[in-house]
């Protein structure tokens, strides 16, 4: 039977929820994911027609068994088994499985507390086309269940202590992967190593903290040694000292991380016909481009994804650099795309300046290039046809000292100097990090959301104040609160000291269905 829902979803909730896991498009498979504790979780073996309270009162999988054609099998089945059977359409004051059916499935079975969400749950595994996902939806509502909110899905795994926070933002993280880096960054922190030196960081300030707040609790000649003075009125500064290296670690791992997970814009430019187009199109491996004689064929940018040591690099073709004095009306197409490309410049994280070498440095060339080594961007000159003209010698003395440190020969043609201009992109990449392979930790992994870097960096600067405050031999009334603001910080990072308005935010950016 259909039972109606009243109010407003909301985070927290306990309702059974159902949700489509995969895109809506037409596809051989399918998944929709249900999961539900209910007020009783216990599954009996009674049929689906005992259970006539409202969907709250009943568990995800006695729900399901209202509309499946096999209600005892799918109740008594164990954890982590799969159930072949039919959806069938709800009937009205009816008990058993008598209903139309709807579409052949497989069941997965979940059963609490050995779940992703640590309730009783079920994935349905069906046919993949719209009509059917959509009725499947639709006999869902009817038996019970709602449509589960964005992350909700993860944040009752979150609730539920089968993920900490952390863990449960990764999983969104995952899903954004945009290259195979940015998922092993993402699947680190999945297994819990952000988690786990957080932690350690935690357990470390904790022990200062109970440290310092015996020397509150007694009398302070009780505990003067002669090396106080020394050491500051601090009762273990090593351990500050440990939290705080560990902490500028993890804030400056985030440029890094945010590189892997966000990429960085590079703009092709240079003259017309200096073979951009061609360049772009071997860097893709495919003709994204058109490439003709006549120059000025690209009159608006195009942009691809492409990934450079694990960095996804969002590469952009723009259209050639030159005066748009002279243009008549009919030009006008020319005229815009060179605006648009101006503006690009401005927005680059790296620009890649390409040359013709059969025509050579152009005034127009030179003119551009002494202006943008002003700028803060990092900028390569790609001297293209370098297998029918070479470069001209650094030692030739026309040519501008800072050129001869950035000028790489290149053939879209031949695909000679690719692999120098890669292993140069690479280095400005790394360079852009802020973190230098050289003295990246082994197997480090940095924060990975803005969230968790600025509570990294409220720490930071609550034990750097701490530190400092030791120094100036400050009352341990004074540090004793900072100590606690740095704890509470990393608490709310894993998620053991939590805001629901904060939470409600996080989880909202997640997909329905995860």
């Amino acid at each position: 039977m259909e039972v109606p829902y009243h109010g407003a979803p909301f985070y927290g909730s306990k309702d059974p929820i159902a949700a489509l896991a995969t895109p809506l498009s037409e596809s051989a498979l399918a998944i929709i994911r249900t999961t539900g504790s209910g007020s009783d979780s216990s599954t009996d073996g009674r049929s689906a027609g005992d259970n006539q309270g409202a969907g709250a009162d009943r568990n995800a999988i006695q729900l399901l068994a209202e509309i499946f054609s096999r209600p005892l099998a799918l109740l008594s089945a164990p954890g982590n088994s799969i159930v072949h059977g039919w959806i069938v359409e709800p009937l009205s004051g009816t008990s058993g499985s008598t209903g139309k059916k709807i579409d052949e499935v497989l069941v997965s079975v979940y059963r609490s507390p050995r779940s992703y969400t640590g309730e009783d749950s079920a994935d349905i595994s069906c046919h993949g086309g719209l009509t059917a996902v959509k009725a499947i939806m639709a006999a869902l509502k009817k038996a019970g269940f709602r449509q589960a909110l964005p992350g909700e899905f993860t944040f009752r795994a979150f609730m539920n202590g089968k993920l900490d926070l952390t863990r449960a933002e990764s999983v969104m993280e995952l899903v954004a992967a945009k290259t195979g880096r940015a998922r092993e960054q993402a699947v680190k922190r999945l297994l819990g190593v952000l988690e786990k030196e957080i932690s350690d960081i935690k357990s470390k300030l904790m022990e200062l903290l109970a440290g310092t707040e015996i020397y509150l609790d007694y009398s302070e000649d009780e505990f003067q040694t002669e090396n106080d003075e020394s050491e500051g009125r601090l009762p273990d500064r090593n351990l500050a000292e440990e939290a705080l290296s560990r902490l500028k670690t993890l804030s400056e791992l985030w440029g890094r991380e945010r590189l892997y997970a966000e990429g960085a814009l590079a703009v092709l430019t240079g003259l017309p016909n200096a073979g951009k187009s061609s360049l772009f199109n071997y860097l893709l491996r495919e003709d994204r481009s058109i490439v003709t004689d006549a120059p000025g064929t690209t009159r608006d940018w195009i942009e691809a994804l492409i990934s450079v040591e694990g960095v996804p690099l969002r590469l952009i073709d723009t259209a050639g650099l030159r005066s748009t004095r002279g243009l008549n009306q009919k030009d006008e197409a020319e005229r815009l795309g060179m605006e648009r490309s101006l503006e690009l410049l401005e927005q680059a994280k790296f620009v890649l300046y390409v040359v013709d070498g059969e025509r050579g440095f152009t005034k127009e060339d030179l003119e551009f290039l002494s202006r943008h080594k002003e700028t803060s961007q990092s900028f390569l000159v790609l001297w293209n046809k370098a297998d029918i003209a070479k470069p001209p010698e650094p030692a030739v003395e026309e040519l501008p000292r800072y050129l001869q440190k950035v000028l790489l020969p290149v053939s879209a043609k031949t695909g000679e100097g690719i692999s120098a201009l890669m292993f140069s992109i690479a280095g400005l990449l790394q360079n852009a990090s802020g973190f230098p392979a050289a003295v990246e930790p082994n197997g480090a992994t940095g924060p990975g959301s803005l969230r968790q870097k600025e509570l990294i960096d409220s720490a930071l600067t609550s034990i750097e104040e701490v530190l400092t405050l030791a120094d100036n031999n400050e009352a341990l009334d004074i540090i004793a609160p900072l100590i606690r603001s740095a704890v509470n910080a990393l608490g709310e990072i894993t998620g053991e000291v939590y805001n629901a308005d904060v939470l409600e935010v996080i989880f909202s950016r997640f997909c329905v269905g995860k």
